[in-house]
């Protein structure tokens, strides 16, 4: 092999096949600088190993995206290339390795991790759906629909999730209503589509109660009209 060297970072995570590891471990033997990486790198995959993932802040992930479209690397400077040696190029591989391996960002002091897969993060409907507080509401609409409402009074957020919910009439439209006491406050306007997920505007935390109306399209009615499909008691 003409940089056995180079197979220090997948030793350490144990990546290699019978022949190259056998091959690498007789190498080890004669070779105090890879000895002395391969326990560097196995001490840092340990620790990797225990990290936990944490679930991303909403919005990180258009914030991410963003910053790299936005960032330009810098022109290199002009002269002569600089000499690397074999040692660092050794260890700007193993180190390039291990990150791949890796495969998680970790965001400011906090100790906050996400770890990278080609998965969404969660929606803030589904984080609202995992808290610890969250209340649950549920009732039938329509012949099979169902709507829930989700309310975090910690998160003071509240969202209706609906399946197979009916249609509004032509030139209508689901309206979302939170209650305080005697007064119904507009939340919101329900997208076409029978199943939904959409988060409440307004103070959820001290709200009563909620409710669906249907409303003519378009417009800003400053309370619910009589047609209600659908009224949550956050006392029950």
């Amino acid at each position: 092999m003409s940089d056995i060297h180079a197979l220090s970072g997948a030793y350490a995570v144990d990546a290699l096949d019978g022949d190259e590891r056998a091959q690498f471990e007789q190498h080890l033997g004669e070779c105090e600088t890879c000895r002395a990486e391969v326990a560097s790198l196995q001490e840092a995959a340990a620790l990797l190993a225990e990290t936990t993932a944490t679930t991303p802040p909403a919005g990180l992930r258009d914030q991410v995206l963003t910053s790299i479209a936005t960032v330009r690397p810098l022109p290199p400077e002009p002269g002569e290339a600089p000499v690397v040696s074999l040692e660092s190029r050794r260890r700007r591989r193993a180190t390039a390795w291990l990150a791949a391996a890796a495969a998680v960002v970790v965001i400011g002091g906090g100790g906050l991790v996400w770890q990278q897969t080609h998965d969404e993060p969660p929606s803030r409907v589904e984080q609202l759906q995992a808290a610890g507080d969250v209340q649950r509401f549920s009732l039938p609409v329509g012949d099979g629909g169902s709507a829930t409402v989700y309310r975090s009074e910690h998160l003071n957020e509240a969202a209706i999730v609906t399946k197979g919910m009916p249609a509004p009439p032509d030139g209508k439209e689901y309206v979302l209503w939170l209650q305080h006491g005697s007064t119904m406050t507009q939340a919101g306007v329900m997208p076409e589509g029978s199943d939904n997920k959409v988060l409440f505007s307004g103070d959820a935390a001290t709200a009563d109660g909620a409710a669906v109306s249907i409303e003519d399209a378009g417009t800003e009615p400053i309370q619910p009209s009589d047609d209600v499909v659908a009224l949550f008691s956050f006392d029950t």
